[in-house]
């Protein structure tokens, strides 16, 4: 049955609690205590004016309501003046308008509703959200519905902490493969950087009528060494470096965002991006995790840029690396690649369950 979300919720204005414990609302994980979110507190110091939320109230961002910053409050609290509180005037199920709040067709219509004349501007209040309706079946249904999803959420959460503890463990695994102290248990030999690996200076010829995949910046995914899509190089009008089999391509814009990959064919990168050839004394996939290590990444971090910090490869070719022989080297890279492909698996289950939320968000809300 449709109703107006007026019919459903009543706007809350209460205020003067200052002394309570302060909420914010979050893109992805709802309604959240102010305190345990990283990054800037921009809270006014007055908080009398602030809005009373109660344990169940609908919250939202009344200027990013079009993007879907809504969610149930599980804490009483207070938000700023900026968002927009709603308590239930009938009885309902929570976690099916929480759901329900962000199908991508209501997420329309909040858009469509939202006055202001861009996107920067764009503002939801209660007026003008009141009018919206919605499909609300009997709370039976709501509660069927909501199970569903909830446990969906749960397992996604699961899959999504998997996926950081695997990460997590990379980086544990990088630093003790890479460290000092366990390269010493080894025959190894210290090296410039400039003796284990140099860039590519090769250049891509556009008339040459040659065609290869075309990697810029932003196709590579930000530490899984992922190559998310490619164009084709005969289109692009810009000078571009030659990449072939075998060469690491490193991230240099920014690259604390630590964005490198194998290349695994022949293909053109784009002006940010280094391509690196592997010298005689590393293989190829081993100068590749040397790349991911903290002890790399701390000298390519260091940069004149500013606004736009980028690897100076003057700093890079004289920091030092103890380099072990070659099949200490296989020894590592084999089990890197392992634990690679875990994290490629668990990753792709993550993102196959959140399709299927995704798909199962659409049907339920025709």
């Amino acid at each position: 049955m449709l109703h107006r979300i007026g019919d459903i919720y009543a706007e809350r204005s209460e205020r003067g609690a200052a002394d309570m414990e302060l909420l914010s609302v979050t893109m992805n994980d709802g309604v959240m205590q102010r305190s345990e979110i990283e990054g800037k507190d921009n809270s006014s110091e007055d908080k009398s004016n602030y809005k009373v939320v109660r344990k169940g109230d609908m919250v939202y961002n009344s200027m990013r309501m079009w993007q879907g910053a809504n969610g149930v409050s599980p804490y009483d609290g207070i938000v700023s003046p900026a968002y927009t509180v709603l308590t239930a005037k009938l009885p309902i199920c929570n976690d099916y308008f929480a759901a329900l709040f962000k199908n991508y067709k209501l997420i329309n219509e909040f858009r469509k509703n939202s006055q202001g004349m861009t996107s920067d501007t764009w503002n939801l209040k209660y007026p003008q959200i009141e009018t919206i309706k919605v499909y609300s079946p009997v709370i039976e249904e709501q509660e069927k519905i909501a199970s569903i999803l909830v446990t969906l959420d749960k397992r996604i959460a699961a899959q999504a902490a998997l996926v950081e503890q695997l990460k997590k463990y990379k980086r544990g695994l990088l630093s003790h493969l890479f460290s000092e102290k366990s390269t010493q248990r080894c025959t190894t030999k210290r090296y410039y950087f400039s003796e284990i690996a140099q860039r590519r200076s090769e250049k891509y010829d556009p008339s040459s009528g040659i065609e290869y995949p075309c990697v810029e910046l932003e196709n590579i995914e930000q530490e899984s060494g992922k190559i998310l899509a490619t164009v084709p190089s005969i289109k692009q009008g810009s000078i571009k470096n030659i990449a072939r089999p075998g060469d690491t391509l490193f991230g240099k814009l920014r690259p604390y965002l630590r964005k490198y990959a194998f290349a695994e064919q022949m293909m053109v990168c784009s002006s940010e991006i280094w391509t690196l050839i592997p010298s005689d004394v590393v293989l190829p996939k081993f100068l590749f995790y040397l790349t991911q290590t903290e002890q790399f990444l701390q000298v390519a971090n260091i940069s004149s840029g500013t606004k736009m910090p980028r690897a100076e490869w003057s700093n890079i070719e004289k920091a030092e690396f103890f380099i072990p022989d070659f099949s200490v080297q296989h020894k590592a890279v084999s089990l890197l690649e392992r634990v690679d492909k875990k994290i490629t698996y668990t990753d792709s289950v993550l993102i196959y369950l959140k399709g299927l939320k995704t798909g199962l968000m659409q049907k339920l809300f025709i």
